[in-house]
Parts: C-alpha cells; sequence; structure tokens
C-alpha cells in the first residue's frame, strides 16, 4: 500500500491521483463543515470553486439550494450560511443540497477530482476516514492549505491519518516525503483548539473574530460518517 500527501492542491498530480482514494482536508474550516452538514442531514454538497460557479449552480439547481461559504473566512455577502460548523445544523441543512465555495477547500476537492474515490476528511471523523481507507489500496491525501501555501493545521491532520493506517496495516506501507513528514508532525501534536489556535490558518480566523470555531473544530471523533464526492457532488456513503 502507498500513501502520498500533497500539502496544497496546486502540487497535485493528475496522474498520481488517478486510480486511488483521495482524501481532502480542510480542517479550518471547509471539511469540517462538509461533515457536520452530512452528519445533520443535509443531502448533497456542490463544492465550486468560485463565487460565480456557485452562483451558476444555485441556478442550475433551480435556486432551492443554500448557497454557503466564506472569503478571507467571512461569510460571502448574499450566502445562506458561512463556513462556520457551529452553523451546519440539523434545523439549518437537513434535508437540502447545499452549494459551497471556500478560499481553499473547495479547490483542494477540484484537484482530487480524477480519483476512483474522493473522500471528505477532518478531526471530526479522523477514525472513521482511517477505518474507510485502511482496507487497502493506493491512497492520496489532499491537504486544502492556505492560498496555494502549506498549513501546518491540514498537515497534522493528515499525519494523523497516516499514522492511523500505518498502526491497522499487516503489510507494507510505502509513503512520500510529504505523508513521512506528516506523520512526524502529527506525533509531535496533540490535537486540540490551542493548536489549531497557534497555526496560520487558526490566528486568520481569531483575526476575524471567528476563534471560537477552534475549539469545535478540533473535535476529533465527533462523527462516524466519512462524506464521499461522486461526479463532483457530495453525499453521505452509498450502499
Amino acid at each position: 500500500m502507498r500513501i502520498s500527501v500533497f500539502f496544497t492542491p496546486e502540487e497535485v498530480i493528475a496522474d498520481e491521483v488517478a486510480g486511488t482514494t483521495a482524501v481532502v482536508i480542510d480542517v479550518v474550516r471547509a471539511t469540517s463543515c462538509i461533515v457536520e452538514a452530512i452528519a445533520n442531514g443535509a443531502s448533497a454538497i456542490f463544492p465550486a470553486v468560485s463565487v460565480n460557479d456557485a452562483l451558476e449552480t444555485r441556478a442550475l439547481l433551480g435556486g432551492s439550494a443554500l448557497l454557503c461559504g466564506e472569503r478571507k473566512g467571512v461569510r460571502i455577502d448574499g450566502f445562506d450560511l458561512g463556513n462556520s460548523p457551529a452553523e451546519f445544523t440539523s434545523a439549518a441543512v437537513g434535508g437540502m443540497r447545499l452549494v459551497m465555495t471556500t478560499t481553499n477547500g473547495t479547490k483542494a476537492f477540484a484537484a482530487a477530482a480524477g480519483a476512483k474515490r474522493v473522500l471528505a476528511a477532518s478531526f471530526f471523523n479522523l477514525t472513521a476516514v482511517v477505518d474507510e481507507v485502511a482496507r487497502g489500496g493506493e491512497t492520496t491525501i489532499v491537504c486544502a492549505g492556505k492560498e496555494g501555501r502549506f498549513s501546518l493545521d491540514d498537515t497534522i491532520c493528515a499525519g494523523y491519518i497516516v499514522r492511523g493506517i500505518m498502526d491497522r496495516s499487516s503489510g507494507c506501507v510505502t509513503l512520500n516525503d510529504q505523508a513521512a513528514a506528516a506523520a512526524d508532525l502529527a506525533a509531535l501534536h496533540e490535537i486540540s483548539g490551542d493548536m489549531l489556535a497557534d497555526t496560520a490558518a487558526g490566528q486568520a480566523l481569531v483575526d476575524v473574530g471567528l476563534g471560537s470555531d477552534l475549539a469545535l473544530c478540533a473535535e476529533a471523533d465527533r462523527h462516524q460518517i466519512v462524506p464521499m464526492m461522486y461526479d463532483r457532488v457530495i453525499t453521505a456513503p452509498r450502499g
């Protein structure tokens, strides 16, 4: 089994993703929101790279979907929801289709779209993701990063997944250099709101008055569900 980690969507090589199980991570906060939304009954999430793409997608859906997302951490003007997991309650999203665009996370889903399977991961569903991908096969982990650069929070989450797979595997597991580095970083950092607050992504949230999201995003194994993207639409697992 081989595990490859990409620190940003820009690093992703399409040929290396094709045929693999791709795991997309944006701890602060897109994939945390996606896991929370699906766990609370959202029927589908349509990731969009740009605001215009999001508006066009909702129009194609007949205007009935909720618009969700942020730029620079703040809810986009005119959108129904921002990018805080606390907003994605069952009352808000149960039974609804969501169109989501974020600064970093939705770009990572676009970069991973050529994989055999695409999973959404965060600390919220850490063990469930490890259980899903540890069954075997080649895995690529795509970190959303921060505006095209390395992000510590996503890399630590990737490292926890790498270490979890290695712990469960009875065979040989090979890692690319980024996966080995992520595993080493995970060994040095406990999952906590304080850890997230020490990252660039966390500090950016504090700067816009949304630091309370960090403790929530650090709730490991809050859910036992692994949202999956089929034909560029994220839903609960099928079958």
